[in-house]
């Protein structure tokens, strides 16, 4: 496994690989691995001979009163995990890298990215399309591997790919979660034991959700509503929103659908979590 801090450098490796009839799947992680990004590499190992993971805390994608400062860190630990899943290069940049003093372009998809999380976090999704736009720009993968947790990030990404006309396929994986149900998160590291308790009730929200959707009647508007009653009923759970939207423009429903996404964000304490689950209406 090749570890590589250098833009140009990286480049070169990726594309002695191509140039050797190699496929290329990227995984765009900001490090502080888990199990769940574990997964990504594991299926792009499966698919593609050539398995590049990004590992590069993104400044442009956290808001100003937001965890950059406080986000985990773990280098020597996610090089081991990628090592073990298989991955055969990890591109590490330093900030100065990515975002050379006079940039001036900003990547921006519109309409999907100005509901949800981003009408929440204003400017994040600029700076997600942006830097893996720049990541996809230096590693040239055939495929993207993305996570079902962050669906709103995976369907900006595959936007952006078709608008500007990217070659890149990307694959979105499945959640990966906790034995009660917890999505696993960077950010689950944040939480107290008590917190961690009432974040796993974002799981039971979800499955209330898919319940309602598969065995009774309900448009989505009131199984919204009954999401959003059972959160309000949990102690130390600040509710940002709990919706059901169209699978793929992220329109919220008024009819029952076959394209029907459940999406919730809170924050439990000072820690900011989200999740989301397919349903399948009668």
């Amino acid at each position: 496994m090749i570890v590589e801090s250098s833009l140009t450098e990286t480049r070169s490796i990726v594309r002695a690989a191509r140039q050797h009839g190699r496929s290329v799947g990227c995984i765009p992680t900001m490090g502080a691995l888990h199990q769940g990004h574990v997964s990504l590499i594991e299926i792009a190992r499966q698919q593609c001979d050539f398995v590049v993971v990004t590992i590069f805390v993104n400044p442009t994608q956290f808001g100003p009163n937001e965890d950059f400062t406080q986000y985990p860190r773990t280098l020597a630990a996610d090089l081991e995990m990628c090592h073990a899943a298989g991955a055969d290069l990890i591109f590490t940049p330093p900030v100065t890298t990515m975002y050379a003093g006079s940039a001036q372009t900003i990547v921006r998809v519109t309409k999907l990215a100005q509901v949800l999380e981003g009408a929440h976090r204003p400017g994040h999704f600029d700076g997600v399309s942006t830097v893996v736009a720049k990541l996809l720009n230096v590693t040239e993968p055939g495929r993207a591997y993305f996570g079902q947790k962050d669906f709103q990030q995976q369907l900006i990404v595959r936007q952006m790919c078709v608008d500007l006309d990217l070659p890149v396929e990307i694959i979105t994986c499945p959640i990966i979660r906790e034995a009660d149900g917890l999505a696993m998160s960077s950010r689950n590291r944040y939480l107290s034991v008590v917190e961690r308790k009432q974040a796993s009730q974002l799981f039971q929200t979800l499955k209330l959700a898919e319940n309602l959707a598969e065995n009774s009647a309900l448009p989505p508007p009131e199984i919204a509503r009954q999401m959003l009653d059972y959160l309000k009923s949990v102690d130390g759970i600040d509710v940002q929103y709990a919706v059901i939207a169209d699978a793929l423009t992220l329109e919220l429903l008024t009819d029952r659908s076959n394209s029907a996404v459940a999406l919730l964000a809170v924050k439990v304490g000072s820690t900011r979590l989200i999740d989301n689950q397919i349903l399948r209406f009668r």
